[in-house]
């Protein structure tokens, strides 16, 4: 094993799968491949449990209140371009108190509703293959208790 393997370490992430309808709650954001959709979604902070990044995330990439009630999946992708592996944790759950004044993240041009139809013909403007993987679970019915994620502080 090389000293480059012993430091590797995955990109833990986690991500909000939240609809209306048929709609689902995405992000347009400004990437080194364009501009791109995605879930609300970004990475675990150290001393943050994985139930408090996906809140904070939604809040802050949409300006939603995100209330997670199941854990949709765990996906594990190895992005082409820059061989960086993600760990990503996806929930569903509801969301309540809009902020429309509040400002996004930094490189979030907008957050927007966007249909499962119009989700499936825009792939190729997909952040990864993870974005249409976790409509699809979704839409499937997968849904894990919250309790099997254990944290400790």
């Amino acid at each position: 094993m090389s000293s480059n393997e012993h430091l590797w370490k995955p990109n833990v992430t986690v991500a909000a799968v939240v609809t209306d309808q048929d709609r689902f709650l995405l992000v347009e954001e400004e990437t080194s491949q364009g501009i791109r959709y995605n879930q609300p979604a970004g990475h675990l902070e150290p001393g943050e449990s994985l139930i408090e990044a996906v809140i904070r995330e939604t809040r802050e990439e949409t300006a939603w209140g995100f209330t997670p009630t199941a854990l949709l999946g765990v996906y594990q992708y190895r992005h082409p371009g820059d061989r960086v592996t993600y760990l990503r944790f996806a929930f569903t759950g509801d969301i309540a108190d809009h902020q429309p004044r509040q400002p996004l993240d930094a490189g979030i041009l907008r957050a927007l509703w966007m249909p499962v139809e119009e989700i499936r013909a825009k792939q190729n403007l997909h952040r990864s293959p993870l974005l249409l993987q976790c409509v699809e679970d979704h839409l499937s019915g997968r849904r894990f208790p919250l309790d099997l994620i254990h944290h400790y502080n």
